[in-house]
């Protein structure tokens, strides 16, 4: 029988852990000494206290470990355990990719001491537009690609020629933002007339005035170019005066580099009584 602090070093577990976990039954001592409180483990645990740790590192927390522990032996039920939290992985991956690029973005934009006005902010007119329209409520705003492939699949029997500039732009129609569900329209303008298809519709545009400001990058600068537009709308007296939209001159379709994008903000406006 070992002593909880031979166990301690073999196991490489600390004395505390081992303790907690004879409290929550995941590693519970071969025997205590009901006179003096010792907890004794035996040499068979060490395996367990491997599988405990092993799993652990894998990200688990203790009550999964609980259950996985009971189900060890069974290959199909590990392999389960193991595609789940490999699905959890890769999710926390992408989050911490996309929060590494919004660090670079920050510093670059640290480094060059920028402040909002570095944006360009113009005030122009959007002629009318006769479009190809897509509008749903979508998971969250990251998964905008769903409608430009109901899009892509819905018009390509129809041959549609685009308008030349040849651009999409996504209108945001939630009277805020919104965490989850919000409600987009991605539109590209057409030459020529068409049939409306099950989820896509044509439509005339009226024009609209808006202020915009361009910039390239990755969308993690999008609140600092909403800024500097809010900032030149309130300074040259106008108000917001409908749903803001992005023009993309390039997209995520034309670019896999976040830094090669180039996006244009726009708010429309008009001009304070």
């Amino acid at each position: 029988m070992l002593k909880i602090g031979d166990f301690s070093k073999l196991s490489r577990i600390s004395i505390r852990m081992l303790r907690h976990y004879d409290e929550i039954g995941i590693l519970r001592p071969k025997c205590v000494d009901d006179f003096t409180g010792y907890r004794y483990y035996s040499e068979a645990q060490l395996p367990l206290a491997g599988r405990i740790q092993a799993l652990k590192s894998l990200g688990f927390g203790l009550s999964v470990i609980k259950e996985i522990l009971g189900k060890y032996e069974d290959a199909e039920k590990m392999e389960k355990f193991l595609l789940v939290k490999r699905k959890e992985l890769e999710e926390e991956a992408f989050e911490t990719r996309q929060r590494l690029l919004f660090l670079d973005s920050t510093l670059k934009w640290l480094r060059k001491d920028g402040n909002l006005m570095d944006y360009n902010v113009v005030l122009k007119t959007l002629p009318e537009r006769y479009v190809a329209s897509v509008r749903q409520v979508i998971p969250a705003y990251d998964c905008e690609g769903m409608l430009w492939e109901i899009m892509c699949r819905e018009l390509e029997s129809q041959k549609v020629q685009q308008a030349e500039p040849g651009y999409g732009l996504a209108v945001f129609h939630d009277d805020g933002h919104k965490e989850h569900d919000p409600d987009v329209e991605i539109q590209i303008s057409v030459v020529g007339k068409y049939q409306d298809t099950e989820h896509v519709v044509f439509k005339t545009v009226p024009p609209v005035e808006i202020a915009s400001a361009t910039y390239k990058g990755s969308y993690e600068q999008i609140s600092r170019v909403n800024a500097a537009v809010a900032n030149w709308v309130v300074e040259n007296g106008y108000d917001f005066d409908g749903k803001s939209f992005c023009i993309y001159h390039v997209s995520p379709g034309e670019t896999s580099d976040p830094e090669e994008l180039v996006t244009e903000v726009c708010f429309p406006v008009k001009k304070k009584a």
